[in-house]
């Protein structure tokens, strides 16, 4: 009998080739012919993961977004560290807090089986686990472009430069998207996926302790639980309804409550101001825009056609 191991990898030799060679554009119907399970695969361990833990579905968006504004959405997040490989995992805005990793494995070895070999991309996984766990906390839903290949290398450096900064002003966050091909809109609609998770201490620390444009109520609240010194990883929900996709946390920067500096900076006097307004009374507008942001975003710098791999396993090249 075949090893579990030579069963992926003759499925990654053959049915891949029939899956990829022919394309080199994204498309919601690329797995349609060639593993019409997969989608369905994915959704059901993401709306199993989130049902167990919340949190989750924050985590796993949060997972495809830093996989995307780092040379593009390709799966490099998910490698692990190497003789060859600089690991993102390892970079300050992932280190301790990007999660959710045994989950996308869990997806892989599941939409594998279904597949019969690896003809799914460990980069389309990240795409489509996202919007699942958006829908599964009552977000919007919308029709992910697929055909991405994974990348062979990480960039650990690249992590720390282009992935927005929770302590970045606004001309900052700007250019930080604008360089991703993102503009001012998607900034705004983008940040509004804070509706969901949580944030360490450390991130938030100088702002509840020395920023005047915060309520001073929701200041104090804060510091109960992140204290002056240390208490670091100590968690704060992003926004009152931390499980659930809706525009309070719009609504809480119209009352200076955002909790992250680059959070408030969208509503402080600057160009967004108005969008974070409409958004904050307007949730189909919302809905609707981040699902546009997310295909937009979701298309940055992807790797198709004969470019990249589909990975045997998400954590490491395969050859």
């Amino acid at each position: 009998m075949a090893s579990r191991s030579n069963f992926f990898l003759y499925g990654y030799l053959f049915l891949v080739l029939a899956a990829t060679a022919s394309s080199s554009t994204l498309s919601p119907s690329f797995y349609d012919r060639v593993c019409p399970n997969a989608l369905q695969t994915i959704k059901r361990v993401v709306e199993d993961a989130v049902s167990r833990e919340r949190r989750m579905g924050a985590s796993l968006l949060r997972l495809h977004f830093h996989d995307c504004f780092v040379n593009g959405c390709d799966a490099s997040i998910l490698l692990d560290p190497s003789p060859t490989i600089d690991s993102e995992k390892n970079a300050i805005p992932n280190a301790n807090s990007a999660r959710g990793f045994e989950v996308i494995d869990q997806i892989k070895y599941e939409v594998d089986k279904a597949c019969g070999g690896a003809v799914v991309s460990c980069a389309d996984i990240l795409a489509v686990a996202a919007r699942d766990s958006v829908v599964a906390l009552g977000g919007p839903t919308w029709k992910v472009q697929l055909g991405r290949r994974d990348s062979t290398t990480a960039s650990r450096i690249a992590a720390e430069t282009d992935l927005p900064s929770p302590f970045a002003d606004l001309p900052v966050l700007i250019n930080g998207f604008k360089k991703q091909g993102l503009d001012e809109k998607d900034l705004v609609v983008l940040s509004g996926a804070h509706t969901l998770g949580f944030s360490q201490c450390g991130a938030f620390k100088k702002r509840i302790y020395n920023e005047t444009n915060i309520d001073p109520y929701f200041a104090q609240k804060r510091r109960a639980t992140c204290p002056p010194d240390g208490g670091n990883t100590n968690l704060a929900p992003l926004d009152p309804t931390p499980a659930r996709f809706d525009i309070a946390y719009f609504t809480n920067l119209r009352k200076k409550r955002g909790l992250l500096h680059s959070d408030q900076e969208l509503f402080n006097g600057g160009s967004t101001d108005e969008l974070v307004n409409i958004y904050s009374y307007n949730p189909r507008a919302f809905w609707k825009d981040f699902a546009n942001s997310m295909i937009k975003m979701g298309n940055i710098k992807t790797l198709t056609g004969n470019q990249g791999q589909v990975r045997l396993n998400c954590k490491m090249v395969n050859w």
